[in-house]
């Protein structure tokens, strides 16, 4: 199965100025190229790695390299076998996360689910065709990767994915499974955009997302989009065990206690 980890957005970064854009700064997009070089990638990458990856000639690259890693956005691995995003950014991260009104609002509510329902928690904010987890509250089953701020999940197959959709217009619900990269994570995995659209508008009716297996094998999530001013902006996920559950006894606890959760962030943004 391919990495998870990244999912790349539907809606291609540019890096180059629209037309009678005088206010965009190149180097700055360059800078930027570089650092997404490393999106999706396993490991430390080389100079040239990096010039490819970023789409840049290698004397564009090194220099742009040279200068993020003076200023604490890239480093050399420990083994020194090439570079790596620098710490530093984490410190960009944190100021995505606190001062963020969404993330700022929720994070009393999911702890107080979290107690309710004992099980995995997260908050994962809209972005075009996949969700970007911004709070996890992890469960006794979870993996590494599972844990991590910043892992992103396509939309079309996951519990938060279809409910944000579903505060969507149908032809707008359209255009985004266009632009998404249909494929199977597990056999369960619906790909066909009719089914999607079906599931999409049994969110919307009954107010939240069931995902069974689709996305991980063993897992049944429910998925309880939050809007505002109309747009759909996150999502909240609950995901159980289906060696632990029933899909209608985990349906019955998690949906109504998601919901309301929902309406209560909502309430205060």
């Amino acid at each position: 199965m391919r990495s998870i980890v990244r999912a790349t957005p539907g809606q291609e970064l540019k890096f180059e100025a629209e037309e009678g854009d005088a206010l965009f700064v190149r180097s700055a997009a360059r800078a930027m190229q570089v650092l997404a070089a490393f999106h999706g990638v396993s490991g430390p990458l080389s100079l040239s790695e990096i010039a490819k990856l970023a789409g840049l000639d290698r004397s564009a690259s090194q220099r742009i390299v040279h200068t993020l890693a003076k200023l604490g956005y890239i480093r050399r691995s420990f083994d020194d076998r090439g570079y790596l995003p620098g710490i530093r950014l984490l410190d960009h991260t944190l100021d995505v996360l606190r001062l963020d009104p969404l993330v700022q609002k929720a994070t009393p509510v999911l702890l107080e689910l979290r107690r309710s329902l004992g099980e995995r928690i997260d908050l994962s904010l809209f972005d075009d065709t996949r969700m970007i987890y911004a709070f996890r509250i992890q469960s006794k089953r979870e993996t590494f990767y599972a844990t991590l701020v910043g892992h992103s999940v396509p939309a079309y197959a996951t519990a938060g994915g279809r409910a944000a959709l579903s505060l969507l217009p149908e032809a707008e619900v359209r255009g985004i499974l266009g632009r998404s990269e249909l494929i199977e994570y597990t056999a369960a995995t619906r790909t066909d955009p009719e089914e999607i659209m079906a599931q999409v508008q049994a969110a919307r009716t009954n107010g939240y997302a069931l995902i069974v297996d689709e996305f991980l094998r063993g897992e049944v999530a429910i998925g309880v989009g939050i809007a505002r001013e109309g747009r759909p902006i996150g999502a909240i996920h609950v995901a159980g065990s289906l060696a632990e559950w029933s899909q209608d006894e985990f349906t019955r606890q998690a949906a109504p206690v998601a919901m309301e959760a929902a309406r209560a962030i909502m309430s205060s943004l």
